[in-house]
């Protein structure tokens, strides 16, 4: 019965994790990007908007497990 509080532990310990690493990548190419002036291909471009994006949605999902486990009084 209590197997999806572990499940929950688990998947908001691995998004976290993953979600930590793109944020670190995404602001190490945003401090390279303002500080040297390069044309950027479109397709390098887009990548990294799509990058920011995906950060984006997995801050909003963390955000949604931690609701789900004060509610079910589950420490993270």
């Amino acid at each position: 019965m209590e197997d999806w509080k572990d499940r929950l532990k688990a998947e908001y310990a691995q998004t976290k994790e993953r979600y930590e690493k793109l944020k670190a990548y995404n602001n190490k190419k945003e401090v390279e990007s303002n500080l040297i002036e390069v044309t950027m291909k479109q397709e390098d471009y887009y990548n990294g908007r799509l990058m920011k994006e995906q950060q984006s949605v997995m801050g909003e999902y963390l955000h949604i497990l931690e609701l789900r486990a004060e509610l079910a009084h589950i420490e993270l």
